[in-house]
């Protein structure tokens, strides 16, 4: 265990390195924080100054040495230059030889210019290149003349071609013809060597041809050899000749042979002259202009490198010299920073260590530094007062959540009060409907019941009679069987009636109490549905009509459907016809596609402002609020189409021009198993309303 001099000894320079630590502090917080930051820029500003002399002033050596590099560079794309026109030049020389042709020579004569051009303007002032151009433009100029005396050449060859060996050609293909002519059968003792002769003339044709094109040596012997054959077959012709004018042809075309052997010689010749000077005058150049180029392509590479030499020295000289200084400034800059971050870091290490504590509710520890005169000792002060807001806060959400119990307790109450409506609007609608079916209902029964009565009656007075004559006269009886057939037609006439109207409501009953899915035809559910609606068109003088094409058959919710079409028709009536007025409604569907059906409810009725149509299907918004209106027969509507059937539905309305509310739905519905117009909590749903209003 250490003893307490050992102690104090061990702690004594840590005491001093915090007293000096704190007593600089002290010292640079009497500086503004701005100040210290100045200080630390205008150090990187001196050292920005002083590497940006020293770049100057290499940048000028390494200018020196590059530009070097940059000439020695510019003088290798020129001798790659003429490198590549040169051998681009000898292609295009060696395609016109074997194919002359005017486009080939006009691109000869530009790229011959376009070589003359580089060596004289280009090469000739290139300093690195100067004392070598001479030597270049002589080379090039031979190889050029060169390809000059070759076009003299060929124009001489296709000279000769044409005049000596086709001009004969075509003499002997006529004499031929002249042959022929003039021997009368085929079965002439001249004909069979006529026909060898023909064949070896034509052979001989296609062989010169061949030659001409591709100097093949195999094609210039098969031409000799078939003249051979021509020659040879005249004399045994000569003899075998029939009349005055075969041996005549035949005479002129031993002549003609002969012309053209002589032709073909010469073209050999010229052809072997021709590719003489093409080899030595042409190609040759063309290697002495490349290896001059590639001389001097080795001693610009020589000079580049010597070049870029330089540039490395210079520049590695001045990159040394640059992190030298680099280096020395550094340590000033991160000494100078240290310490101006010392005396910002630990006064806002306190700050955070206050925030720290306020943060976890403890209000009660004092902010440390307010009383300093730099932009810390402001923040802690502001610190100190978001440290007292905090407390007043903190009190105040005390009363808030008081506040908060009493709201959530009326929230509930507000949820009841809103299901209960909804509850209540469900029960008007159906009570209405029942009312109205009802009395629809009693005008066929209490007919029947009128005519039991009277028949009731009639059948008694029938009994008494009977028992007090004992006998009765046809008369009678055939009165009273009219009386009773009469009766029984209205009986069931009536009671058929009111079992349809029975049926229908019970249909809409069992489809609007029961939320279940199954499929269901729309024009009937939509027949149905009228007929239940028919007790109120009754009261009110509006023309409803229907135009539900049949086949279109909905795998859906058949209560929804009706629910929809009777909170639409009675909103019409409340709304668009208020006050008796008369009017008409119209329902129409059409199938969308394959997948989904389009339902347009329209009436021409009042219509809607643009205002009321933005809130038509909000909940509980009505503009008959003190005329029993609850605001939420639209919005239930809504409701089952986007969510219970999966559809959308838009509003169009102009004010005074009535109003239509297209549905466009599934023929599968794609909502939930149960129709439901409230949250599970017994909110009610705000609809998410795709609205097109005009």
């Amino acid at each position: 265990m250490a003893t307490p001099r050992q102690r104090e000894t061990a702690e004594r320079p840590v005491s001093l390195a915090a007293q000096v630590r704190a007593r600089t502090v002290g010292l640079l917080r009497a500086v503004p924080i701005r100040w210290r930051i100045l200080s630390i820029a205008a150090l990187n500003s001196l050292v920005v100054a002083v590497l940006a002399v020293l770049i100057w002033n290499g940048a000028k050596v390494l200018g020196s040495a590059w530009d070097d590099v940059r000439k020695v560079r510019e003088s290798d794309k020129i001798l790659a230059l003429l490198e590549s026109e040169t051998s681009r030049l000898q292609n295009l020389i060696h395609r016109y030889i074997n194919q002359p042709n005017p486009e080939l020579f006009a691109e000869i004569l530009l790229l011959r210019e376009a070589v003359l051009g580089t060596i004289s303007t280009r090469a000739a002032t290139d300093p690195m290149l100067s004392g070598s151009a001479d030597e270049l433009e002589r080379v090039t100029e031979r190889f050029l003349n060169g390809f000059g005396e070759l076009r003299t050449l060929q124009a001489a060859i296709a000279k000769t071609y044409d005049e000596q060996v086709l001009a004969p050609a075509r003499d002997m293909a006529g004499l031929y013809s002249i042959i022929e002519g003039a021997t009368g059968h085929r079965d002439a003792l001249i004909w069979p060597s006529l026909g060898k002769s023909r064949e070896a003339f034509t052979a001989m044709l296609v062989a010169a041809n061949s030659y001409y094109l591709s100097l093949s040596s195999q094609s210039a012997e098969d031409a000799r050899r078939n003249t051979d054959t021509i020659e040879k077959t005249i004399p045994v012709m000569l003899d075998l000749a029939e009349n005055d004018l075969q041996r005549l042809a035949l005479k002129r075309l031993d002549e003609r042979t002969a012309a053209l052997r002589e032709g073909l010689g010469k073209l050999s010749d010229q052809l072997t002259n021709r590719t003489e000077l093409l080899r030595n005058t042409i190609d040759l150049t063309q290697a002495e202009e490349i290896q001059a180029i590639d001389d001097l392509t080795a001693k610009t590479s020589q000079r580049e490198q010597r070049a870029q030499e330089t540039f490395d020295r210079t520049l590695a000289a001045i990159s040394r010299r640059v992190l030298t200084i680099a280096v020395f400034f550094l340590g000033i800059i991160l000494s100078a920073g240290v310490l101006i971050a010392l005396s910002i870091r630990l006064p806002l290490q306190q700050i955070m260590t206050a925030m720290r504590a306020i943060a976890l509710g403890d209000y009660d520890r004092q902010v440390q530094g307010i009383t300093a005169r730099d932009e810390v000792g402001a923040m802690a002060r502001a610190v100190e007062v978001f440290r007292e807001n905090a407390i007043a806060k903190r009190k105040t959400e005390d009363e808030l959540r008081a506040a908060k119990e009493k709201a959530e307790s009326a929230l509930v109450e507000l949820n009841t009060a809103q299901q209960n409506l909804i509850d209540a609007e469900r029960l008007a609608a159906l009570g209405g409907l029942v009312a109205g079916v009802a009395h629809e209902v009693n005008n066929p029964i209490g007919i029947s019941l009128t005519v039991a009565s009277s028949f009731a009656r009639r059948s008694e007075m029938f009994e008494a009679e009977l028992r007090s004559n004992g006998a009765l006269r046809r008369s009678q009886l055939e009165d009273f069987v009219r009386t009773s057939r009469d009766a029984a037609q209205q009986l069931v006439a009536n009671l058929h009636r009111a079992g349809e109207l029975i049926q229908s409501f019970k249909q809409v009953a069992v489809d609007r109490s029961h939320a279940e899915r199954r499929q269901f035809n729309l024009a009937e559910a939509t027949d149905q549905i009228i007929a239940s609606l028919r007790p109120v068109l009754k009261r009110a003088p509006i023309a409803l009509s229907a135009d539900v094409p049949e086949g279109l058959v909905v795998d859906g919710y058949p209560g929804s459907y009706g629910q929809i079409l009777t909170n639409l028709f009675l909103n019409a009536v409340n709304h668009a016809f208020a006050d008796g007025r008369a009017g008409k409604i119209s329902i129409s569907a059409r199938a969308r596609g394959h997948d989904e059906i389009e339902i347009n409810f329209s009436d021409d009725g009042a219509g809607m402002t643009s205002e009321v149509q933005r809130q038509a299907f909000d909940p509980f918004f009505t503009t008959r609020r003190n005329e029993g209106g609850t605001g939420l027969g639209l919005h239930i509507v809504y409701n089952l189409v986007t969510q219970q059937l999966g559809g959308r539905m838009m509003l169009e309305s102009r004010l005074g021009q009535g109003t239509t509310f297209r549905i466009i739905m599934p023929r599968t519905a794609k909502g939930g198993n149960e129709a439901s117009d409230t949250l599970s909590d017994g909110t009610p749903q705000w609809p998410n309303r795709t609205m097109s209003s005009t």
